[in-house]
């Protein structure tokens, strides 16, 4: 249920709405988003804010629900608000004599930057303007404010194009003959006032509003509609945002960094963003708003500048980011502006970082003792951990660089120019790795710069849009590249005599700043050199940091965490990764090798026992060595072995010449070989003759199987090793199967213990993957000692659809048209499947209630399907191995969030 209003001043006191929200199960950034809520947080604590309000996301929600109409008393709350913020600061919107200019700016629950819309100056009209000139005395920048809120109204509520009205400014500047905006005059400044007025009127059909309620509220419905911006979904879509948050609108007093000397504004990190050392990290730049620092437009200036020309308002900036850091127990992001000499806080929020920063972040605040160890584990983002194993420029082969820019987000990329974000999409599609080069990006271009492996611009600092979403996405960086001159008609660029054009390779390495021709070799990361006896650990201060954040989760943790391998190598990186345990080792990877795959299919098109047991004797050798390389590896922790599950004609060729290699072998005639591959074809092969299905019908391969799993593990145990096999059976739907099969399986393992003379602890169960055997999972426990849910499987059977058919056919759209918040393969279905999972759990603890219960499905390395995976009760996930970080910080963080035994 809604709260009785919409609408609350950042001067109110935070407390009682805080608890009105939590009793609904909700916080304060649910409500007010994270910009409203963090507004009125610092307001309360006496940080000077610039005096506003926050229109709540559910407003949001309900005028998107509506035709996009806002709900019936939102407007007259609206009025009220802006009647008690007038009272407040003194000044009146609309008026000529003392004029309140406000900023409209989204603000949803979790930070996006740059992808929805924002409108300042707004209240301004010709009457206004003049007033302003008035009080100020200063025409120049009374009419560069003006200017300014024409094209982003126009631009923002209207969707006219922003270059028409920057062709006017640029027209006034050739006529003065200038070069810089701020070197425009004020006359210049009032003519292209007027000129953007005629613009305004031939591009959208209508005068330009002079009435600023009108202003305002159709600027609040462009900012609530942004929501819905192509962008914003893309950006909600990569970064795994739930489309039903909605924004708040966040409607403030306008505080003008170019007002005169003594005035500027900027953004700061409170930390290194990149590297997470302890240091203010930010730009500024004099006579200028907000827009300017962060669109690369101008070249902004480092944040040591602001404490050379003003140092009382550079400490008192340092003084409040200090207590902000205190108060929210993290890095912030903060905005500021200085208006003849007075600072104003715009704003606050939990700074975006790489992964090497936001582990430094959290040890450092633990070192500090300004955070304990559970508060640094939810400090990092799981999925974040990907990039600090991410290979890197190998230095020894690194070739000399063209150029050097700003190094803006680290890690090494290599892939092909191109221009557009258009383009990075579409030749990223296509399987081709991109490198997007432009003069600077904007929030339009979230799409390419998420397909680019690196992304490259001409312009803009560490704070600029590429920089911020650069080191949010953990993609490569270098910004501010400015010998790279651009020419998007001939699609190509030039560092002096060089031409690079569209489709050639590149290397920019966003560690360093340098940009590189061709494609560059890369090598292991830190943390993985380490992990391989590459490096010593004494030589990384990032894996020792790594190792202690994994430690604190692993005190934490109440799940645990095992890793699909299907050969020693990837067993063993995951056991260095902190995986105990393999959660899934398929079979059928390891009949592929050339005499291996022959001597199966020789198996599969004989007409007698006798020939096909001849064709299993000569794989049980390598099958037996398969499963003794992996239980080594993993000495000491459950390995768990599915048997055979895809149908037999996957084996077979379809070539003809590959074909009459088989007949060739066997004595048969090519005919018969593509009799047997059509009598096998299968009109849904997914749910047809495969898994349990070959047992019961073929049972000599899963006897093969089984012998082999167990002559490897009596062979390790009798050198004295202790391994620990478990044997699943796959595809059970029904008590029959998994009572046949399983009583196969502990006939010959017993058989081979026997004949080994040693003792193998071991398991029996199944691979969970059909609804119905989630509905009758008490039977299937029975004779099931655990159960491992596969979830890729149990997703497309649940829903009824192959994912390879969905996901270039229909999914897009069911996203697009938030049937799915995501794809229920990427990020476990929790109303649906999870169900399932919860049914298949409570009724197999019930008949078995020490029975093991895991998935091994892609979700086992999903942070969010992690989270179910806690709240459902299982033992463990497992996942691919350079995963396992990742399962590891999202078990502990669910763990903290949902205590449980």
């Amino acid at each position: 249920m809604a709260l009785d209003r919409h609408v609350f001043l950042f001067s109110e006191d935070a407390d009682p709405i805080v608890t009105e929200v939590e009793a609904q199960g909700r916080g304060l950034k649910d409500l007010l988003g994270g910009k409203g809520s963090n507004l009125m947080l610092m307001t309360n604590s006496g940080i000077p804010v610039p005096p506003g309000f926050t229109i709540d996301t559910d407003t949001c929600i309900a005028y998107i629900d509506n035709n996009k109409v806002l709900p019936a008393g939102v407007e007259d709350e609206i009025d009220a608000t802006m009647a008690a913020l007038e009272q407040e600061v003194g000044k009146q919107f609309g008026s000529a004599d003392n004029p309140l200019l406000v900023s409209v700016r989204s603000g949803a629950k979790f930070s996006m930057p740059g992808m929805m819309d924002t409108v300042l100056n707004l209240g301004m009209n010709d009457d206004v303007a003049e007033g302003m000139v008035k009080l100020s005395g200063d025409e120049r920048f009374v009419y560069d404010a003006y200017r300014r809120f024409i094209m982003m109204f126009a631009d923002v509520v209207k969707g006219a194009h922003r270059e028409l009205f920057e062709e006017a400014l640029t027209q006034v500047k050739n006529e003065e003959g200038v070069n810089e905006d701020t070197e425009v005059s004020a006359e210049g400044l009032k003519k292209v006032v007027e000129l953007e007025k005629d613009i305004y009127e031939k591009a959208v059909g209508t005068p330009f509003p002079t009435e600023p309620r009108q202003q305002l509220l159709e600027s609040v419905e462009a900012v609530f509609s942004s929501w819905d911006n192509p962008r914003a979904i893309d950006y909600r879509l990569i970064h795994g945002i739930p489309h039903s948050l909605g924004t708040a609108v966040n409607v403030q007093m306008m505080v003008f960094g170019n007002l005169a000397e003594g005035s500027g504004t900027g953004v700061a990190f409170t930390r290194n963003p990149a590297t997470g050392e302890k240091e203010i990290y930010g730009e500024f730049l004099f006579n200028a708003q907000g827009e300017d620092v962060v669109a690369g437009t101008r070249t902004p200036l480092p944040i040591s500048e602001l404490e050379r020309e003003m140092p009382e308002i550079y400490n008192q900036f340092f003084a409040i980011t200090e207590n902000l850091e205190q108060f929210y127990h993290n890095m912030q992001d903060v905005e500021f502006t200085i208006e003849s000499g007075k600072l104003w806080m715009l704003q606050t929020r939990d700074g975006k970082r790489t992964a090497q920063a936001a582990i430094k972040v959290a040890s450092d605040m633990v070192e500090e003792g300004l955070v304990n160890k559970q508060e640094a584990v939810m400090m990092v983002e799981p999925s974040q951990l990907d990039q600090i194993l991410h290979p890197q420029f190998n230095p020894e082969t690194k070739s000399e660089s063209i150029t050097k820019g700003v190094d803006a987000s680290p890690g090494a990329a290599s892939g092909q120019v191109v221009f557009t974000s258009e383009d990075a999409d579409e030749w990223n599609k296509a399987g081709k790795k991109v490198v997007l080069v432009r003069h600077e990006t904007n929030p339009e271009d979230i799409r390419g710069m998420a397909a680019a492996q690196g992304i490259l611009t001409t312009t803009g600092g560490k704070t600029s849009h590429a920089a911020i979403v650069g080191r949010q996405m953990g993609t490569p960086c270098v910004v501010g590249a400015g010998e790279v001159e651009l020419d998007y008609a001939n699609k190509q660029f030039r560092v002096g005599d060089i031409a690079v054009s569209e489709g050639d390779w590149i290397s920019i390495d966003g560690s360093t700043g340098e940009v590189m021709l061709g494609e560059v070799e890369t090598m292991p990361s830190d943390v993985i050199q380490v992990l391989t006896g590459d490096k010593d650990a004494s030589e990384s201060e990032l894996f020792n940091m790594f190792e202690n954040l994994m430690a604190w989760a692993d005190e934490v943790r109440a799940l645990g965490v095992l890793t699909n391998a299907d050969s020693p190598e990837d067993a063993t990186t995951a056991r260095k990764l902190g995986a105990k345990g393999i959660g899934l080792t398929r079979t059928e990877h390891m009949f592929f090798g050339e005499e291996r795959l022959l001597n199966f299919q020789k198996m599969i098109v004989a007409d007698d026992e006798v020939s096909q047991e001849k064709a299993l004797e000569a794989l049980l050798p390598y099958q037996r060595e398969d499963f003794e390389g992996i239980l080594r590896a993993m000495d000491g922790y459950p390995v768990i072995i599915r048997l055979l599950d895809p149908p037999l004609h996957e084996f077979l060729p379809k070539d003809a010449d590959d074909q009459k290699t088989i007949a060739d072998e066997t004595g048969k005639t090519v005919a018969d070989i593509q009799d047997m591959v059509a009598r096998l074809h299968e009109m849904n092969p997914m749910l047809g003759h495969r898994g349990c299905r070959l047992g019961i019908t073929d049972p000599l391969i899963s006897e093969m199987q089984v012998r082999a799993i167990f002559e490897a593990a009596c062979a390790l145990k009798a050198e004295g090793l202790n391994p620990k096999p478990e044997v699943m059976i796959p595809l059970v739907s029904t008590e029959g199967e998994i009572r046949i099969l399983s009583q196969l399986a502990e006939r010959v393992a017993q058989e081979v213990i026997a004949e080994k003379g040693v003792e193998v602890d071991y398991l029996i169960g199944t691979m969970i993957e059909l609804p119905r055997a989630c509905l009758v999972a008490d039977q299937i426990a029975e004779y099931a000692e655990f159960f491992s849910f596969g979830t890729n499987d149990l997703t497309q059977t649940a829903f009824g659809f192959s994912r390879d058919d969905i996901e270039g056919k229909f999914l897009p759209a069911y996203i697009d048209q938030r049937i799915f918040e995501a794809s229920p393969f990427a990020v476990l279905d929790e109303d649906g499947v999870g169900a399932l999972v919860r049914i298949g759990v409570e009724k197999g603890r019930a008949a078995r209630p020490d029975i093991e219960i895991g998935i091994c499905g892609e979700h086992g390395g999903d942070p969010k399907s992690v989270d179910f995976c806690h709240r459902a009760g299982l033992d463990y996930v497992s996942c691919a191995p350079l995963r396992v970080p990742i399962a590891r910080l999202a078990a502990a963080q669910a763990q903290i969030d949902n205590p449980r035994d």
